[in-house]
This record gives C-alpha cells, sequence and structure tokens, in this order.
C-alpha cells in the first residue's frame, strides 16, 4: 500500500515538471513571436540583458562614430581630456610651410618630380599610434634641443623602397619592388636616414618663424617597442604626409607628444594672418621706412636745480642764476624727459656741439624696447 501510494506522488511530481516544461516552452514562444511583451516580462521578472549593439554603443566603440570623429560613452568619458590640435591653430601653418619646404628639398634630394601633400593632422593616444603602425617600417627618434623632447618619423615600407630605388638609378615609371620577410640592408637604412635628415632640416625651418628649434635624429629603429618616446596615454600630435614620385610613393608620419610642444604652447595659440605667422612684411618695410626718416627733438641739458616758485615768480631783469655745472662737466643729451646719453661740451666753428663720450643708458634702452623702436 505505501508503494502504490509513493508511485503515485513520484508520478504526480513528474507530470507537474512536464506541465512547467510545457509553459516555458510556451513563453520561449510567445517573446520570439512579441518582442516587446518578452521584453517586458522579462525586465519584470529578471534582469535585462544587453546585446551586442547596446553595449558597443555603451562603450563607444561604434565604428560610424569612429569615421565621424564623435564618440560617446565610456570612451567619450575617457578621451574627454585630450586637447584637440584644432586648439592650436599655429600648427596647421607650420605644417604646410613645412609640406612646401618638403616639396622642394626631395626635389633637389631625389633630382625627381616630387609632389608632397598633407592628408591629415590628428590627436591621438601614443599608445594606440604605436599599436597602429603597419609593420615593417623605420622609426627614426628625433630630439628637439631647445624643447628638450622627443619626436617620431614614420616611413612605411612603400616610402623606403620607392626613395631606395630611386636614388639607385631605378627607371622611371616602374613601380618598385618590395622583397618581403627580410629586415632592411644597411644601404636602405642608410638611404632612410638622409631622407629624415631632409625632414628634420625642412622642420626646423618651418618652425623658424615662431621660434628656434634644433632637430637632432636620435636613433633609427624598425621595431615600434623601441620607439617609446612617452607614456602610452599621453596625447600627441599625428601629421601624415604622402609623398608621390610620378608612379611611386609613400606616406611619412610625424608624432609629437603633447609634452613636447608644451613649452611653445602660447606661441602656437596665437591667431594667425594668412601663411605669414601674423606679420605683413611689406607693413614691417614701411614702418622701418618711415621711422629711419623720423625727426626726433634732442636737447643738451647742462645743469638742472629746483627752486621755489615763489623766487622764480620774483626774478627781474638782471637777476642771476647760478649753475654747479663747471667748464668740463659732463652734460646729457635728452630726448623728451629721457635721458639718452652723456657727453662733453665744445665748438665746432660758429656753432655749439656736443662730443658723445658713452653708449646709451640702461633706462633709454628699456624705453625704446617698449615702444618698439630699437
Amino acid at each position: 500500500m505505501a508503494e502504490d501510494e509513493e508511485w503515485k506522488a513520484e508520478g504526480d511530481l513528474n507530470e507537474d515538471m512536464a506541465a512547467a516544461w510545457e509553459a516555458e516552452l510556451a513563453n520561449e514562444a510567445d517573446s520570439a513571436s512579441d518582442p516587446a511583451s518578452a521584453a517586458q516580462s522579462n525586465s519584470v521578472g529578471s534582469e535585462r540583458i544587453l546585446n551586442q549593439d547596446e553595449i558597443d554603443s555603451l562603450l563607444g566603440f561604434s565604428m560610424e562614430e569612429e569615421q565621424d570623429g564623435k564618440g560617446s560613452g565610456i570612451r567619450a568619458i575617457i578621451n574627454s581630456a585630450r586637447v584637440s590640435y584644432e586648439r592650436l591653430p599655429m600648427l596647421e601653418v607650420v605644417f604646410d610651410r613645412l609640406v612646401r619646404l618638403m616639396t622642394t628639398s626631395l626635389r633637389n634630394f631625389t633630382s625627381d618630380n616630387v609632389e608632397v601633400s598633407l592628408d591629415s593632422i590628428a590627436s591621438m593616444r601614443f599608445g594606440d599610434y604605436l599599436n597602429s603602425i603597419p609593420l615593417p617600417a623605420i622609426l627614426a627618434v628625433f630630439r628637439a634641443r631647445q624643447l628638450d623632447n622627443y619626436g617620431l618619423i614614420t616611413v612605411d615600407s612603400n616610402l623606403i623602397y620607392s626613395i631606395v630605388d630611386v636614388l639607385l638609378g631605378g627607371r622611371r615609371g616602374t613601380i618598385a619592388m618590395r622583397v618581403e620577410g627580410r629586415p632592411y640592408t644597411t644601404i636602405e637604412r642608410m638611404l632612410v636616414t638622409r631622407l629624415v635628415e631632409v625632414i628634420l632640416a625642412d622642420a626646423k625651418k618651418a618652425f623658424n618663424p615662431l621660434t628656434e628649434v634644433d632637430f637632432d635624429l636620435d636613433r633609427i629603429e624598425t621595431n615600434p617597442r623601441f620607439a617609446a618616446i612617452a607614456q602610452p596615454a599621453n596625447a600627441a600630435i599625428l601629421v601624415r604626409l604622402r609623398v608621390d614620385m610620378e608612379d611611386r610613393g609613400g606616406r611619412c608620419e610625424l608624432m609629437l607628444p603633447y609634452a613636447t610642444l608644451e613649452p611653445i604652447r602660447k606661441m602656437l595659440l596665437q591667431n594667425f594672418m594668412g601663411e605669414k605667422f601674423g606679420n605683413d612684411n611689406i607693413w614691417e618695410g614701411h614702418l622701418a621706412t618711415e621711422l629711419w626718416n623720423a625727426e626726433s627733438k634732442l636737447r643738451v641739458v647742462l645743469d638742472e636745480f629746483t627752486q621755489p616758485l615763489g623766487r622764480m615768480m620774483s626774478l627781474e631783469v638782471g637777476d642771476t642764476l647760478l649753475m654747479n655745472a663747471a667748464p668740463n662737466s659732463q652734460v646729457s643729451l635728452m630726448c623728451g624727459d629721457a635721458a639718452l646719453t652723456e657727453g662733453q661740451i665744445g665748438r665746432i666753428g660758429n656753432k655749439i656741439a656736443m662730443r658723445v663720450e658713452r653708449g646709451l643708458s640702461d633706462r633709454a634702452k628699456k624705453l625704446l624696447l617698449e615702444e618698439g623702436d630699437l
């Protein structure tokens, strides 16, 4: 009798489990046909699970936003502290000048028709850039002497083989041959070193109207690990240049960390007029000509003394004022209220003359510097 009751209880349990299973399958079928009701039931009954699109949107890894330059989510918060190069308007002028200088220098260097173009200027993390370098490539680490920091020039394989082909007498109109699976030879590294030195010399000239900076080549690397000149999280300016030599050419990239540009940040923040770094050469020449032709009144002061106003008001004809100056005393040359220099008074013919015996005083130099006349 007990065994019958036990079998009956076990059968009821199996029937209950089967009914629960059928109900669960029915709910899944209903949720597949009606997503809205399924989302509502899931939110009520359990925690909602995000799909892959929602996760990407939350983290900010959408490809469309990457191409548009707009970020969202957690990635936008992380990159919010990154300084955009657009806040440094002088950089664009400097790099435009660099492109023009490189076009002329590389034409003289290769004796070929070379066209250099500026592809883009962007801000990015230094670590992200190192991870994105296509290998094989040659990386040149250079030092900005006055700025006391480093920069990086990356020359891709297409430009390397094109330069080697041009400098060693390759035929025009043919594409440079690439040999995969081997390191760069000593000759190739030396020719690329010459190319990097030409680029650094042009970079010095490009920065020269803004400030004097000497770029010295430090070393040549082929592994990005050994070209780490900044922390991976540090922000940097990336300049992509395109070098075309008829049917040959390649890319050259210039990487400058923000720490390198920090000493001249105030200069890079200033606005510019055209491409002349805020200076107008025609106006400067006209102003200099007018300054040289301008007339200024000078006066020679023998001596000065202070007297009460009442005594000066009571002076009559015949009264004598005694000076402290002797015949050999120094006299002062004045321009307005500023004392320029001192000298000895004398006579030339029927005119009184002054012989200057010392240079401009420190106060006169300071006044002229403040007025911009010296």
